[in-house]
């Protein structure tokens, strides 16, 4: 997949409709108007091809409220699916197949996910509705974690990606290149020693799942929400959801800003205590979820003294976490310039993002957002011009989001190839429609609040 720098890079499809998912119908005319509003060239989806739809399935529920009534703001929407499959199905000619797969969080329950999301029946329609074309449901996760309040107490193996996964090798062209956290860098669990072996020097490593890496037509399908990590998740960071193996993918370095980390915004008694303590944890329970379960009554204790997730900033949840955005930016790399056999792409793959804005999330997403009713679908073929819109639409500056800023200043693999001020909103919205830097009316998004102050339009902007 070479990097899209054609002029239709540039042009993003911001369609505004109902805010709400009760008409099939709806939905269904307002993904169809954003896409074909794109005038994609002849031939972007053929007879035979594999298209993978990935959308956002990072967990089963919003986590202050387990069950099956909220997550229509926590997941891409199955409607939005089923209006994108049904959009691709018919240049399919009958052949060809479409994937649906994701990697949701480790901790995430699939058989709920596709249970509440009712994709099972979703799949179903389609297969009747399309004879001739495979439609497939994949959880791309090769085990699924059994965590209590936050702590991983048992793992149980999943079959995993069918096609089976591939490591890319970005080596020199990371973004972790030079970078100072190295040897400090947190993944998905304990065991920092594997994240950090990963990437160390000049060696940076990726394991990604094969039917993405592998497809003809790459559908990515995310939820438009705030970020504790980097500010927003959208078409750029949804790609955390094609990895098989999470702890490869740094998500902040230990410690805090004057020792070099970017864990806490501070270095307050508290944090160095917290530090310290969670350290000799880490290196205790790794690879010992059983043991794992005594730890869970002393980080209820922990909480009392150091304070709840939900209200303080920690895991780098901030605006200052300068590890995250990296990875981000890598994981595209590696999508857009390496195919399923880890080899430099022979032939281009064809990418487009739609996403789900009809509902929205602000606040501490991406799994304890407030909804947000935008009745919105945006689209593009390149991931920094729709994120771009995104963060705009959300109410917030784009340059003052570090993982957007960057992607227009990549030195090595630079799959952007376009300055932001070319890009230009397609709308039928009146307010909308025109350059990027141009739209009114738009939406006031609360940020994370470990980003409060930071990312909002009127606001100082605090990154370097």
């Amino acid at each position: 997949m070479e990097a899209n720098k054609s002029a239709n890079a540039r042009l993003v499809a911001a369609f505004s409709g109902a805010g709400g998912y009760g008409d099939p119908a709806s939905v269904d005319a307002l993904v169809a108007s954003a896409l074909n509003s794109l005038a994609l060239p002849e031939g972007f989806v053929r007879p035979g091809d594999r298209v993978v739809l990935k959308p956002n399935w990072v967990k089963e529920h919003d986590e202050r409220r387990p069950g099956s009534s909220s997550w229509e703001h926590v997941v891409t929407h199955p409607l939005v699916i089923e209006s994108v499959a049904r959009w691709v199905a018919p240049f399919l000619r009958g052949s060809g197949s479409v994937t649906v797969c994701d990697a949701p969080q480790t901790d995430s329950s699939f058989s709920l996910i596709r249970s509440y999301c009712g994709l099972d029946a979703m799949v179903a329609r389609l297969r009747q509705e399309f004879a001739g074309v495979q439609f497939e449901l994949l959880d791309l996760r090769p085990e699924e974690w059994q965590a209590v309040d936050g702590v991983t107490v048992s793992k149980r193996a999943l079959p995993g990606d069918p096609l089976g996964s591939t490591v890319v090798a970005l080596n020199a062209a990371s973004e972790f290149v030079g970078f100072a956290g190295l040897g400090r860098l947190y993944g998905a669990s304990f065991d920092m020693a594997e994240t950090n072996t990963r990437h160390a020097g000049f060696q940076h490593e990726y394991m990604l799942c094969r039917t993405p890496m592998d497809a003809d037509v790459f559908i990515n399908l995310p939820k438009m929400k705030t970020h504790k990590k980097v500010g927003i998740t959208c078409a750029l960071k949804n790609l955390v959801g094609i990895n098989a193996n999470k702890n490869w993918l740094p998500h902040h370095t230990e410690g805090t800003p004057e020792a070099g980390g970017d864990q806490f915004p501070a270095s307050t008694v508290k944090a160095r205590l917290e530090q310290s303590w969670m350290g000799v944890a880490k290196r205790w329970l790794k690879n010992k979820p059983s043991l794992s379960r005594a730890f869970v009554p002393l980080k209820k204790f922990g909480r009392l003294y150091f304070g709840d997730t939900q209200s303080v900033v920690r895991s780098g949840n901030w605006h200052g976490n300068d590890t995250c955005w990296r990875m981000v930016l890598d994981l595209n790399k590696c999508l857009f310039f390496f195919g399923g056999d880890g080899l430099p792409r022979r032939n281009q793959a064809r990418y487009l993002a739609v996403v789900d804005g009809i509902v929205g999330g602000e606040g501490n997403g991406p799994m304890s957002p407030d909804a947000v009713p935008c009745g919105t679908i945006i689209a593009g073929v390149h991931p920094a011009a729709v994120d771009c819109v995104a963060a705009e639409l959300m109410g917030f500056d784009w340059r003052k989001v570090r993982l957007l800023r960057a992607a227009f200043e990549l030195k090595e693999l630079n799959f952007t190839g376009f300055a932001p001020e070319e890009i230009r909103v397609l709308s039928n919205n009146p307010s909308w429609d025109g350059p990027l830097g141009q739209m009114t009316n738009t939406f006031h998004f609360k940020p994370h609040f470990g980003w409060t102050g930071a990312v909002e339009r009127n606001a100082r902007s605090l990154v370097a």
